[in-house]
């Protein structure tokens, strides 16, 4: 230190119980942000705290919140969902690859979404009943989330941002879009709607994963 006062250090000077950390950016696009720490930390998007889609949370369709991290070890399936759609069909789909698979390592993560022209029930308990009774689904649901838009979950938001999703990153454009994740957590492919649960392509990518 050259011993000179800056206008920051006149404005912000610590206390005993104040830690003030100064974090400078090299780009010349970025200002300089002046962060107090009592106690508390930095709030930051969620998605960009992320190293690992499976460091998120989110609710389960009991209402309980889920630690994605529970799931790291093994290979997960993502899929944004929703019961009246043309390709609800998919469910059974799904269901056959969590049954073949599930000793191995894998498991489906279904997030219903309404976020097409309204093709999803309006609670969480009709989704649970159509999926249970419909197609006898019991791999993992969620709560009923948005995929797209300013509302978007983090978990679709980590899946679809450059920034964290990389190649496979991109607007999720209609329902059972399929999101693969590897034992450590990373983004190894992704499947439009189009592409059925048990195409050569997505059980190939799975079983080269396990």
């Amino acid at each position: 230190m050259n011993g000179t006062q800056t206008t920051s250090d006149r404005r912000f000077r610590p206390d005993r119980q104040t830690k003030v950390v100064s974090v400078v950016s090299v780009a010349s696009t970025m200002m300089v942000a002046i962060l107090a720490i009592a106690g508390t930390f930095p709030v930051v998007a969620q998605t960009q705290a992320s190293s690992s889609v499976l460091d998120l949370s989110a609710t389960d369709i009991h209402g309980d919140t889920v630690a994605l991290s529970q799931y790291r070890g093994d290979v997960v399936l993502i899929v944004n969902t929703a019961s009246k759609c043309g390709f609800t069909d998919q469910y059974e789909g799904l269901q056959n690859l969590y049954d073949r698979y599930r000793g191995d390592g894998f498991v489906v993560l279904g997030f219903p979404s309404d976020s097409f022209f309204n093709q999803e029930f309006g609670s969480d308990e009709e989704i649970l009943d159509f999926c249970e009774m419909t197609f006898a689904v019991s791999f993992p649901l969620f709560s009923k989330v948005a995929v797209v838009g300013a509302d978007a979950h983090p978990v679709f938001r980590y899946l679809t941002e450059r920034e964290t999703a990389g190649e496979f990153s991109g607007r999720i454009s209609w329902n059972f879009n399929k999101f693969l994740i590897d034992r450590e957590g990373r983004i190894i492919a992704r499947f439009g709607t189009r592409v059925e649960p048990e195409d050569p392509k997505v059980i190939a990518a799975i079983e080269g994963a396990l």
